[in-house]
């Protein structure tokens, strides 16, 4: 069995900490098997190793979240990414034609799709690698995991059997779906047996393969990429799933749960204060998380989530959290704070001076033994003042070592690049006429490849 990750979309509903590069999955306020931060996707990438499922994954993603990956869960995850976002079933299909033109997967192998943040135990992974076994013996087109509900919940989609089948068997036949109904419709469906819809679902490569070929869509990986473009914008659920004749569905009767709002990622956060600050003891059900190094406290309020970082700050009871979505859905502002593939970096402030340049101040942190790009700038100058730690810095091809207090001046066109040799912390100011991270044109990109082909020796 091969497996697709879904990480495609951006989020807004856990702002100020999630935007369009830092999604809900990569926030680190869960708490890993040794008491160390981590997030839903490290969570899931972890359970996957755990379960022998990791070798034959990949993720399926969009373009500005490639590096957060590569940052949360190391250089060798495979990656499968669009070449811009078009909702899940052109992404599946993108993947589908991946590992079958480029890794030449049989088409009778099972492919699982699945989010990338279900949060979960074991067992969810053990259901998981029953879909193979499961689709065989019952012929159908798709197999889906459903989730046992423990309450008529508004929240989720639902999947309904067919009762007219009364053989007993390790799997349903799914006669319909259900989207979000009201709570008493819940409550019957229930009652049938139904089972909440949590994404995830399995097929044959050939099943998807054939559909592509009867689309007249491209099944080969370099000419999917090419014309990704003009793929319409549509759910796999809709384009597949609701047309599918024969589709079942296997139960899992276990703990399941969607930390898509605050009130639900903060149940299950093991401390109530993550970062700097406070909360009095006679605040109950009150969580903070702070990513700013200025303390803040939290005086005699229940009920309550305080979230705080260089994007904004959120106050709210916790039941009112979701509706955090409406109000930002419109708010265009670059994030504030990224991941990266070397680090991370924070923007400090931003501003434009009275001749019309725009000046931005950042604090980046590079982890040891890690490099950036090697780059020029067509739009601004930089100057870089190294706060802690020593780097070897590589400027139009020249070399030499950087350490804390010292200035390095950098113009635009002018080649660069830095690898740390201990954690590096750099403020850098930006002056120019547009401020924008697309103004990096990257040359080379592993260190070893910027020395040997780069790097003048006098």
């Amino acid at each position: 069995m091969r497996s697709i990750l879904l990480s495609g979309g951006s989020g807004k509903r856990l702002w100020p900490l999630s935007n369009d590069s830092r999604s809900k999955q990569f926030l680190k306020v869960l708490n890993g098997p040794e008491g160390n931060p981590e997030s839903m996707v490290q969570r899931v990438w972890r359970q996957l190793n755990q379960s022998g499922l990791a070798s034959q994954a990949l993720i399926a993603t969009s373009l500005p979240q490639v590096e957060i990956l590569t940052s949360q869960l190391g250089d060798n995850v495979r990656l499968v990414v669009e070449p811009e976002r078009r909702d899940t079933f052109p992404a599946i299909a993108l993947a589908a034609s991946y590992l079958y033109s480029v890794e030449s997967v049989s088409l009778n192998e099972t492919i699982a799709v699945l989010p990338v943040d279900p949060y979960v135990e074991t067992e969810f992974f053990n259901v998981l690698s029953t879909l193979p076994g499961i689709l065989d013996s019952s012929g159908a087109e798709l197999a889906l995991m459903g989730v046992v509900p423990t309450h008529p919940s508004e929240k989720y989609g639902y999947i309904i059997p067919d009762n007219s089948d009364t053989e007993k068997s390790e799997y349903i036949k799914v006669i319909k779906f259900q989207e979000k109904p009201c709570e008493s419709d819940a409550a019957v469906m229930i009652e049938q047996a139904a089972l909440w819809n949590c994404g995830v679902f399995a097929f044959k490569l050939g099943y998807l393969i054939n559909l592509l070929i009867d689309m007249e869509l491209p099944i080969q990986y370099d000419e999917m990429l090419k014309q990704y473009g003009r793929l319409q914008k549509i759910s796999f659920d809709y384009q597949v799933v609701e047309r599918a004749d024969h589709i079942i569905a296997v139960p899992y009767d276990g703990f399941w749960k969607d930390l898509g709002t605050w009130n639900t990622l903060t149940e299950e956060m093991n401390g109530s204060v993550v970062g700097k600050g406070w909360i009095t003891g006679d605040s109950f059900n009150t969580h903070l998380i702070n990513e700013l190094n200025v303390p803040v406290a939290i005086l005699g309020l229940s009920n309550v989530v305080v979230a705080v970082s260089p994007d904004g700050i959120l106050v709210s009871d916790k039941e009112a959290s979701p509706r955090i979505k409406e109000i930002v859905k419109n708010e265009d502002q670059r994030p504030m704070y990224e991941e990266r593939r070397w680090g991370c970096y924070r923007v400090l402030d931003y501003t434009r001076n009275e001749a019309g340049s725009e000046v931005l101040t950042k604090r980046i942190c590079i982890s040891a033994n890690k490099n950036l790009s090697y780059q020029y700038h067509l739009l601004r100058n930089e100057v870089w003042t190294v706060v802690s730690g020593t780097g070897e810095l590589i400027l139009d091809g020249q070399s030499r070592e950087i350490s804390q207090g010292d200035t390095v001046v950098i113009d635009r066109g002018m080649l660069h690049s830095v690898k740390a040799l201990t954690e590096l912390d750099i403020i850098e100011v930006q002056i120019g006429s547009q401020l924008i991270e697309e103004d990096i044109v990257r040359v080379a990109t592993e260190w070893h490849d910027i020395v040997k082909t780069y790097l003048k020796h006098v």
